[in-house]
């Protein structure tokens, strides 16, 4: 099937930007080989997510960082390697044996001494975070239905400044419409955390679509002063 040509357009200036702005080195590409060998899905964000994980990180001088879902720690390296010495990442991770993949890569990559993860569901580690906070940078990466309370969490567990980003919030349209079935719990889930980035008075919101044919990307918000 030849490919759109719009969208093959599209491909080439991103796999530019990328090659140009966020090239992948060894301790990246051992991730995704990592996950592939340990059977994991291959849904990790793109270089250019990771890119500008790392902008935002920068950008408001994180020294604490949170990431809830970890897959294999490919976001989490670029995360860690824009914090300073001294700096922190907490990566999430529901599965023990994803878990094991994360850390190894962690120390693949060069950012062990930066980084710790912790195993089991976000929604029962989040509370135990309240004596860590603030934290500077939360990225929203894991299972959709209960986004909006993990959005609910990251408000508790930053400061004025701090940018919270989610991905997989846009999916084809999804993030702001109704879901067409009630039992579509990851669009509910998405649809309901862009509600409340959007309309938080304690937010400054966009949405930012991403993908080579621009059906999904990241939310990132900006916790205003109260």
């Amino acid at each position: 099937m030849t490919e759109n040509p719009e969208i093959a357009v599209q491909r080439e200036v991103q796999n530019a930007v990328s090659a140009f702005f966020a090239p992948e080195d060894e301790g990246l590409r051992s991730t995704l080989a990592a996950a592939q060998e340990a059977g994991l899905p291959p849904i990790q964000i793109s270089p250019l997510q990771g890119k500008l994980l790392q902008f935002l990180a920068v950008a408001c001088q994180a020294r604490k960082i949170l990431e809830i879902g970890a897959l294999a720690g490919y976001s989490g390296i670029w995360l860690a390697r824009a914090l300073p010495a001294g700096g922190r990442l907490i990566s999430l991770e529901v599965d023990p044996a994803h878990a094991v993949v994360v850390r190894q890569s962690f120390e693949r990559a060069g950012v062990g001494d930066k980084t710790e993860v912790r195993v089991g569901k976000a929604l029962d580690l989040l509370p135990q975070l309240s004596g860590e906070a603030p934290f500077d940078l939360v990225f929203i990466d894991a299972d959709k239905a209960p986004y909006a309370r993990y959005l609910e969490w990251a408000l508790q567990l930053t400061r004025p400044g701090s940018i919270i980003a989610a991905d997989n919030t846009i999916k084809g349209g999804a993030g702001f419409r109704a879901p067409v079935s009630s039992a579509d719990d990851y669009s509910a889930g998405i649809a309901e955390y862009n509600r409340l980035a959007a309309h938080h008075p304690r937010l400054f919101s966009l949405a930012l679509p991403m993908d080579d044919d621009y059906s999904d990307g990241f939310t990132i918000s900006v916790l205003r002063a109260s």
